[in-house]
């Protein structure tokens, strides 16, 4: 099926047959005619693959509990020696995309894995595939000294991509002062990658920030807007129109999560004609917020007269939080959720993890 792509691809989309050197997988997102694209953070890159997987499938839902027992046994590790760092659906087929890291520190093996909607398991080829790649020219190095939330800076330099009209979203950190950046690169990739430096009001901290990076966002609003969650967790609105060439962009922040967490993954569905927002957090429950309450919701600063004295206070001290800060959420049952992506537009997919292992389960958007 890659045979029969190539030609398309190559022409279309300016790949070219070879392998590509990826050393390490982080987000995913697909593009036009299901190109994949892979974010890696260790080579400070951007790659295009056609993975040709263009069967076309209308199933409703995947469910494989325990999901890690036959990865492990797949990868030939112990299900302690994986790490799945994202996840996406393919646009035609509906198959599952992961990016795993097999094993740990510098041993780590980058691997892309399919899973078939019947629950079968695949290792993506990355041998003689047409691929290209964007490189992040303005990464911080390996030895810069900085941290993100104790992690080192060139590990964030991309934390999330989505693909919106001709341009590859990105969002991470770069070299600069202003470390926290947002790319939009054209695809098929140039060499021109647009930024904007970033800045938000973090209320948990009661500050303004720009060196702690977006840790993952979509778009929403038919892409007219993005809606990004930082570490410590706000919610912070961008429009799409205000991102201009080599501009300082301020955000609004449109909502508080609550201190002492990072959200994982953050997708959009529609229902009955609305818009919702789904965010999966390392430390809180999955948070449902509806685009309505976000469209008014003003902008939370420190003097935002929707904190009062005591909350303020409260923040400031010690990061607690009126769970009522911002534009109203709702808190879903579905415990230990981390990755998820919408399936056929009518089920969001979600890694849910417990003490049994990591489960892949389907639920309708009408349940949600």
């Amino acid at each position: 099926m890659v045979e029969r792509q190539s030609a398309v691809a190559v022409g279309k989309f300016g790949l070219d047959i070879g392998t590509p050197g990826i050393k390490s997988v982080g987000p995913l997102a697909f593009g036009p005619e299901g190109i994949l694209f892979v974010g890696d953070n260790l080579g400070a890159a951007i790659f295009a693959i056609d993975v040709g997987d263009d069967v076309a499938n209308e199933q409703g839902e995947i469910n494989i509990e325990n999901l890690d027992k036959p990865l492990a046994a797949y990868l030939g590790c112990s299900r302690d020696d994986i790490s799945i760092r994202d996840m996406a659906v393919h646009p035609s087929s509906q198959k599952v995309y992961l990016a795993v890291m097999r094993g740990s520190g510098e041993a780590a093996v980058p691997v892309l894995i399919r899973v078939g909607t019947d629950g079968h398991l695949s290792e993506v080829p990355l041998d003689n595939v047409p691929f290209s790649q964007s490189l992040i020219e303005d990464a911080a190095d390996k030895d810069d000294p900085r941290e993100v939330s104790r992690v080192p800076l060139r590990t964030v330099t991309l934390t999330d991509m989505s693909y919106v009209d001709g341009l590859l979203i990105v969002a991470g950190t770069s070299n600069e002062e202003f470390s926290s950046t947002l790319r939009r690169i054209p695809f098929p990739f140039n060499g021109d990658t647009q930024t904007n430096s970033l800045e938000i009001f973090h209320v948990s901290h009661g500050r303004y920030e720009t060196a702690a990076p977006i840790r993952t966002f979509v778009p929403y609003d038919h892409n007219n807007s993005l809606m990004a969650s930082y570490t410590c967790t706000p919610v912070v609105q961008f429009p799409i129109s205000d991102l201009k060439a080599g501009t300082h962009l301020m955000g609004k922040t449109v909502a508080e999560l609550g201190a002492h967490n990072r959200p994982i993954d953050i997708v959009s569905y529609e229902l009955e004609g609305e818009e919702y927002l789904l965010i999966s957090n390392l430390n809180h429950p999955l948070t449902r917020i509806a685009c309505k309450d976000i469209d008014r919701q003003g902008s939370l600063t420190e003097t935002d007269r929707s904190l009062d004295d005591a909350d303020r206070e409260s923040i400031i001290r010690d990061g607690s939080l009126s769970p009522l800060v911002g534009a109203p959420r709702q808190e879903l049952p579905h415990p230990g959720v981390s990755r998820m992506a919408v399936l056929n537009g009518s089920h969001v997919l979600m890694l849910q993890e417990d003490e049994a292992g990591i489960h892949l389960r389907s639920y309708a958007t009408s349940t949600l």
